[in-house]
Formats: C-alpha cells, structure tokens, sequence
C-alpha cells in the first residue's frame, strides 16, 4: 500500500473527466499470466489509477496509516543534519526516483537553498505529469531552485545522468518503496542502481521499521475501510480497461502481517465460485470460492537487515534518521 512508482510500468491512468484511458497491453499480459498462476496474483503497481491514487491520498491521512506522516516529521525535524552528510558545499546533483508531488522532498530543497547549497534537482518518475506538475510547483514555490526533470524508467534516467551530467550525484528514494518488492527484489533494486553511481554518491533510502505487530496490521486494515475500497478498485480497473465483469461485492479485502518473515501481505478472496469475463481480451478466469488474489507484499526492516542490505548492495551505512518512536528510518548509504 507504500506507493510505489515503479520504473517498468507505462501504466496509463484514468483522466480526471472519467474517460476510458488508452488500451494498456503491459496492464492486460499482466492480469492474464497472474491470473494463470497458483495463487493467483497482481502487482500492487496497478493501484495508482486516478481512482486508486485519491484513494491512496485520503489513506495517507489516517489516524492508522503512519509511514507516511511519520517519514515526514523526521525530514523535517533533521533536515539540517541530513543535507550535512550531503556536503552541501560541493557540487552534487541531487536525483529523486519516484519525485511524484515532491511533498516530502521540498523539505529538504528548502533547507539545501537557505544553506546555499551548490546542487542541481533531478526528479525523475514514470509520469509525464507528475514531472509537469512537480516543476511548475517548483517554479512558483522555489523561484531559485535549479532543476531538470526526467520522464521514465529509472534506470535509464541514472544511464542519461552517467553519461550527460558527470559528478556527484545524491539519490533519494523516499516513502517506504523499497519494501513493495517480491522477495530479494530490494537487493537486486539497490544492486542495479549502484552500477551507475560512482565511490563520492550517496543515496538517502526510507525503510519502514519492525514494530507492535498490531500496529502494522491495523496501517493496512483501516477500520474505516479505505484501505479495502484502495484494494477492491483494483477489480474496478479491471473492469474499466479491460472490459471485466468483476462484482467487487463478491470479493473482500483481507491482510495480515508475519512477524517473523517481517512482511505484511495483502488480499483479494472471492466470496463464492464465480467465473470472470475479460471482453476485451476474450478471456475468462475461475475463482473457487475463498480463493485469494495477492495484491501485495509490504517488507518491514530491522536496522540489521537494513545494514546487512545495504553491505549486499555495494554501500556502507552511513547515517540512520529515525523518530522517537522508532517506526520508520531514512538511512544514507554511501558507496564503496
């Protein structure tokens, strides 16, 4: 439920009119090979439609849901000993993957530019829009801010900086992204990026702490049910742009977080055997009565793992930010 921009979708989102989006064939290959497997699955990529977003914006402002409040009282209260480690004196070009409203991040660009920092912004995302949107924000808000946005995967972003904006470079990969990963894609993630980062860059990476279990569950299972509608218009989505006949009554949100695996795993059961018609793709799907959907998996990390990680990336723990409560980490790595 963390939102995740991830770099490999091109995902088209509903308009704000309500109008039926462009046929997305990478949405339709994923649905039909998901579905085909045991259990069946499908990437929480696919919540952040223009419904699913509004939805995701009024979760972020539960009493329950605390990644996201909490990440940003910790900016703002160490702002000024984080853009320390940056060494804000030397050049750098400071690189946002997933910038999305740049909400959390303005936090530090303003403490960077009191500082008189010497940087250039790099916010890159898959959406065209959102990079839009995100500089003339930046341009009303931050008149003196030096910023170059980037539309696409990331990846191919750090290629185009490698090659066309040599120097240092710090990354930030903020929220608690890292943790929508399926298992090990966190290290292959941080692994892939440090091939385009050089020994003097850094990367600033949120993580979402081990804690209460019952606190965890209950971000995830709002008792106010939006976390379910977020979950449930998935099959609305569906139903949209792939011309399905899904009855979301028919289906209900369940969740649970292990302690153990540390992971919060998130559901879709069908309440009754029912078969599901994909018009637009001449298709259709069973579902057995109880039978999951896994929608999404939501990592938890110990400082342990977090170093442990982070020494299987190729990057030395540097500094940990964290709050008093200690439910949530922005660690800086550097690279070695």
């Amino acid at each position: 439920m963390d939102l995740l921009l991830n770099p490999n979708t091109n995902a088209t989102p509903e308009t704000e009119s309500g109008t039926k989006p462009a046929f997305n064939t990478e949405f339709a290959d994923d649905v039909k090979a998901g579905f085909a497997g045991s259990p069946k699955t499908l990437s929480s990529k696919y919540f952040y439609d223009g419904a699913g977003s509004k939805l995701f914006q009024q979760i972020m402002e539960l009493p329950e849901y605390y990644p996201t409040r909490t990440e940003f009282s910790i900016l703002k209260k160490q702002k000024a000993e984080i853009i320390n480690f940056f060494n804000p004196s030397d050049f750098f070009h400071l690189v946002e993957l997933g910038s999305g409203d740049g909400l959390k991040t303005k936090i530090l660009l303003r403490q960077l530019l009191q500082a008189k920092a010497r940087f250039e912004y790099i916010p890159v995302d898959i959406s065209g829009d959102a990079i839009n949107q995100l500089q003339s924000a930046l341009s009303s808000e931050l008149p003196d801010l030096k910023t170059v946005g980037f539309t696409g995967d990331y990846f191919k972003a750090l290629h185009w900086l490698k090659r066309n904006k040599p120097g240092r470079k710090v990354v930030l990969f903020l929220g608690s992204n890292i943790g929508n990963f399926e298992d090990n894609g966190d290290l292959k993630f941080l692994q892939e990026i440090r091939k385009y980062l050089s020994p003097q860059d850094k990367i600033l990476v949120g993580f979402d702490l081990q804690k209460d279990p019952r606190v965890i569950r209950q971000a995830y299972d709002d008792a106010s049910g939006v976390t379910a509608a977020f979950n449930l218009n998935l099959l609305k989505r569906m139903n949209r742009e792939l011309g399905a006949n899904f009855e979301p009554e028919q289906f209900e949100h369940f969740t649970d977080y292990d302690p153990i695996a540390g992971v919060v795993k998130s559901y879709l059961v069908s309440k009754r055997n029912q078969t599901v018609t994909f018009s637009y793709l001449n298709h259709t799907v069973s579902f057995k009565a109880w039978e999951p959907i896994h929608t999404e998996n939501s990592h938890k990390y110990s400082v342990d793992m977090i170093k442990e990680l982070g020494r299987k990336s190729g990057f030395e723990t540097e500094q940990l930010f964290t709050d008093e409560q200690h439910y949530f980490a922005d660690v800086l790595f550097r690279v070695v």
